[in-house]
């Protein structure tokens, strides 16, 4: 039968023959289950019913005992409404922890939020800003009131959004990093860094901030294109020690008679480091060269007879940009040589000031791809700089070189007196715009005769991902954690060997996730946890006034944090001096109490130990006992991909360095968003997809379908026609669900058949599902949510709603009450309903608890574990045989879809195809069904040969020819088959024998 569920409730209203209406006696689908999903507003009256119904907390009784799967939060910055890169975020977590529960897990998921740091005290600025008020005239507690209330605001409103997309969880209880106790555990935490002597305050470069005033981690800059000066600049070769001693010694003379007036040339894009510059490195794999200017223009910088030392590959390029129009290799430069060389500053002289060696550094970082194969060497405004500076210190002192990295920048970006000839000159001025620093130092140079060419470049450089502006490196006293220090705590290992080995330790997914933390930890330098602000957890620690030694004692420390845990972190700026903390133990004047805060990365680094074990404050996740501990537990964190240098990252070194092990035994990380051709979204660009707007016009179940259909290993698309498809799927999805509880509304208990009983298209599907369930089940265990929408949808909108369902509704709608097959269809749809809509219920959250309630009337299908599937159904040989009779039914429905195309028949039961066979033995296996009901057609014939040249064929499926034929006989008027039965009962004489004992059951049950 063929008729749709709309078409068939229609059908046959009356008999031409007797005026009955046999629409009446038909088990035509029934449910309330509409068509139409009308989610957005069906959603909101399920949220409102898990609520009331506390299904969270009936989840966290109905798991009771189970091993635990817990899925920490990377916390979300509570500063505005959420976009689509948080929908997906969060859809994938709330896919985790349900899909985990249904597997048999005590999946709790506690909602947290990242309230301090310089985003929300930016916002507080701006306003003050807006209102011509000076935020250092504010009392510091005042201002963090404010930032606070500011925090608390966006957290509510955020709840709420994320509750929307359907995710389950604590949400009455969730973690913050601005709660007391969270404050006083943050605390706790950085004092054990202190206590074990991994903290320490030193003196680096560090990225500056000129515009927010503070230092900045890796993870809150991103690189963006930047147009900077470049120069290439001459340092006069002097001789192996010159301003280091006041009378040259014979060792001291240069090694070589022609190096007398020689040059080491640099390149630089940030030429107002120079008056930083304190040593050249170069290469000892790179081959160099000593050039001599034999031909330029009379104006030009770079002179005839100048000799020049250049990396050999980059020589011509160097005289090409200073405009040098010939040249001559006198010498090879080797590194023996180079290494013992001291040159002159290019300034010296300017300000009175730079009158110091600048020494030579053999460096691993130097290369000869662009620039001289030389590299200027500031080591306060450059990571590489500083360590090359630092490995070779030492060495440099004992050759009587000055070994003090100056303070050139001030927080302001101005030059201190350290710059001579510059004090006061701004590299980055207080908006953020590039100062009259670089123009300064260029003039002096070119004053000085030390340029022998200049020009543009436009590159990737460094920026603040907050105010998008510039920033610097700059040399500063901050708080660090070392991670190449032996630590007692850690078995004498060093934090960066334990994190390695946490590493390696952790499941990573995608696999290559862990290849990238491994070399950010690998490479990294210490962790600069401190920043110069004011709304965030202080560094709670004295320092000796006379030694600088940090102050240990616990009996401190604890007053802190219990101060915290009562007060908030405002306890300690309420205090001046710290005599609250300290006394009765510590004089006051006789330590510093630090007044920087914690980098946020350190905050929400130490959420685990805020959340994972705090029985008092979340007791559902109390008593873990990871895996790796000998214990059947699981804590996984999930984010996106950037959180390799980010969330991970300090999670990683923050549990490491204070409880030796990974906080993590799974991470998993997904890509950002971007529009349908790939670019990223942009308010400017207009090509946005607000998370809001989706669920308003269609519902939150689509962005949750739209999750799992895409690829999150990689960046993912979505756009108004990803969102048509998707919306299209669903709706296959939704109406093989309603058929089927459509149909099960005609299904009792009593008439369930057993599996031994059921005819072999039914065994088939419960093979089918048979098979579908590990691949299901795997899936889920493995976080490949794709691979299941593929599975899913396959099935059920090919096996079941264009196949099985199509064949079987004939025998639904029309086959007598007592019809064994029948009920056997009901039996086999009623065990594929339950498995579906649990599968489906991690994805597709709602629907399925739409449809799980429209099926059983209570209860939830969250609560539910994935079904177990009989391994008995499994039947791969039944499975063989069907996969040839599909494939020769596709011959058929192909030939009469031409059929239908030409309006030679009007629907598959007017005809009865003729089907040849060249091969005898796939003709058994065909005549051993009934093959006209698998085709949908009232009779077929199959035949052996090949059939006429006419007959319609596939090429994929050899040796089947089809020839089309009208169906002989009458056409039921009940069934609408065409056989030659009807009438063959006197009392039905417009039915067939088939109908007219349905009829004659139909009218014994209802009188």
């Amino acid at each position: 039968m063929t008729k749709t569920d709309a078409g068939a409730s229609d059908a046959n209203t009356a008999s031409t023959e007797t005026g009955f209406d046999y629409s009446q006696t038909l088990f035509l689908p029934q449910t309330a289950f509409p068509m139409r999903a009308g989610l957005p507003q069906k959603e909101p009256e399920l949220l409102k019913a898990w609520e009331e119904g506390d299904l969270y907390g009936k989840l966290r009784q109905a798991a009771a005992g189970r091993p635990k799967f817990v899925l920490h939060d990377g916390p979300p910055y509570a500063n505005g409404n959420i976009h689509i890169g948080h929908a997906l975020n969060k859809i994938l977590k709330d896919v985790v922890t349900k899909s985990q529960q249904m597997l048999g897990f005590d999946s709790n998921y506690v909602p947290g939020w990242d309230c301090h740091g310089l985003p929300i005290e930016w916002k507080i600025e701006e306003q003050y800003r807006a209102k011509g008020k000076n935020k250092d005239a504010v009392p510091v507690v005042e201002f963090r009131k404010e930032c606070r209330t500011f925090a608390e605001h966006w957290l509510d409103v955020q709840r709420g959004e994320f509750k929307r997309l359907g995710v389950i969880g604590d949400w009455d209880h969730p973690y913050s990093t601005m709660s007391f106790p969270a404050e006083a555990q943050i605390a706790r935490e950085i004092m054990k860094f202190a206590m074990t002597g991994q903290l320490y305050r030193g003196s680096k470069p560090v990225m500056w901030s000129v515009v927010e005033k503070t230092a900045l981690a890796e993870a809150e800059v991103e690189y963006e294109d930047h147009a900077s000066d470049t120069v290439w600049v001459k340092f006069p070769v002097v001789r192996k020690a010159y301003f280091g001693r006041t009378t040259p010694t014979p060792e001291d003379i240069l090694p070589r008679e022609d190096l007398r007036e020689a040059h080491v040339v640099i390149w630089t894009t940030t030429p107002w480091t120079i008056p930083g510059n304190r040593a050249i490195s170069f290469s000892s794999r790179i081959a160099y060269g000593l050039y001599e200017v034999t031909e330029a223009p009379a104006d030009n910088w770079a002179k005839v007879g100048e000799k020049l030392i250049l990396a050999d590959k980059l020589a011509e390029d160097v005289f090409k940009q200073a405009r040098v129009t010939a040249y001559a290799r006198r010498a090879d430069m080797p590194a023996e040589v180079l290494k013992d060389l001291v040159c002159a500053h290019p300034l010296q002289g300017v300000g009175g000031g730079y009158y110091f060696d600048v020494p030579l550094l053999d460096g691993d970082h130097v290369t000869d791809d662009t620039g001289t194969g030389f590299v200027h060497t500031a080591p306060g405004h450059g990571r590489e700089d500083f360590e090359i500076w630092m490995a070779n210190k030492r060495a440099l002192e004992a050759r009587g070189i000055e070994s003090t990295i100056p303070y050139t920048v001030e927080a302001d970006g101005t030059y201190t007196k350290e710059a001579p000839g510059f004090v006061g000159k701004h590299v980055i001025t207080a908006k953020g715009e590039q100062g009259d620093a670089n123009k300064a130092v260029i003039a002096a140079l070119t004053e000085a005769g030390a340029l022998i060419a200049r020009g543009k470049l436009k590159h990737q450089y460094p920026h603040s991902w907050r105010s998008k502006k510039p920033v610097i490196f700059r040399n500063t006293p901050q708080w660090f954690i070392a991670l190449d220090k032996p630590v007692e705590t850690l078995d004498g290992a060093t934090l960066r060997e334990v994190a390695l080995r946490s590493i390696a330790e952790t499941r990573w997914v995608p696999a290559a996730g862990e290849n990238r933390i491994n070399g950010m930890i690998a490479n990294r330098p210490d962790w600069v946890v401190s920043r110069q602000r004011a709304w965030g957890v202080p560094i709670t620690v004295f320092v000796n006034r006379e030694t600088a030694e940090i102050l240990k004692d616990e009996r401190v420390n604890a007053r802190i944090a219990d101060a915290f845990a009562k007060e908030g972190a405002d306890a300690w700026f309420a205090d001046a001096d710290g005599s609250r903390f300290l006394a009765p133990d510590h004089d006051p004047k006789d330590w510093e109490k630090v007044t920087d805060v914690l980098d946020v990365w350190f905050d929400s680094g130490s959420t685990h130990a805020y959340t994972l074990e705090d029985p008092v404050h979340f007791p559902g996740l109390a008593g873990i006992r990871r895996k790796r501990d000998g214990g059947t537990d699981t804590v996984m964190y999930l984010e996106g991909s950037d959180q390799h240098r980010g969330w991970f990252h300090s999670s990683l070194l923050e549990s490491c360095g204070t409880r030796g092990r990974a906080p993590y035994d799974v991470v998993l990380t997904h890509g950002f968003v971007l529009d349908e051709e790939g670019r990223k979204m942009s308010k400017s660009l207009g090509n946005t997809v607000a998370p809001q707007d989706v669920i308003k016009a269609s519902g939150a179940d689509i962005l949750r379908l739209w999750v799992c259909a895409s690829d999150y290993s990689d960046d993912l698309r979505i756009g108004p026609e990803i969102l048509k498809t998707t919306a299209d799927t669903y709706r296959k999805l939704r109406n093989t669900l309603r058929w089927m509880l459509g149909s099960l509304a005609h299904f009792r208990d009593e008439d369930r058949v057993a599996f031994a009983d059921m005819p072999e298209l039914e065994r088939l599907m419960l093979h089918e599902l048979a098979l579908l369930d590990p691949v299901v089940r795997q899936a889920y265990a493995d976080f490949d949510y794709k691979k299941i929408h593929a599975a899913l949808t396959a099935f059920m909108t090919s096996d079941l709603s264009a196949f099985y369902f199509d064949v079987r509704k004939d025998a639904l709608y029309c086959e007598p009450i007592s019809s064994v097959k029948r009920k056997a269809a009901l039996t086999v749809i009623d065990r594929l309903f339950h498995a579906l809509v649990t599968w489906l219920a991690p994805v597709l959250s709602f629907t399925a608890e739409e449809a799980w309630l429209a099926r059983y009337g209570s209860g939830s299908v969250h609560l539910e574990l994935f079904p177990a599937i009989p391994a008995e159904w499994r039947d791969e040989a039944l499975a063989s045989k069907w996969e040839q009779i599909r494939r020769v039914r596709r011959v058929v429905t192909g030939a009469l879809e031409i059929e239908r195309a030409n309006k030679r028949i009007g629907s598959s039961l007017e005809a009865a195809p003729v089907v040849f066979f060249t091969e005898d033995a796939l003709r058994a296996v065909i005549g051993s069904v009934d093959f006209a009901e698998v085709c949908i057609t009232s009779g077929l014939k199959l035949e052996a040969g090949t059939g006429p040249a006419e007959a319609f064929r596939l090429a994929e499926v050899e040796g089947v020819s089809v020839v089309p034929a009208k169906a002989e006989g009458k056409k039921c008027a009940r069934s609408w088959r065409i056989t030659a039965d009807v009438g063959a009962d006197p009392a039905f004489p417009d039915l067939s024998l088939r109908d007219a004992q349905a009829m004659r059951e139909w009218k014994a049950a209802h009188g």
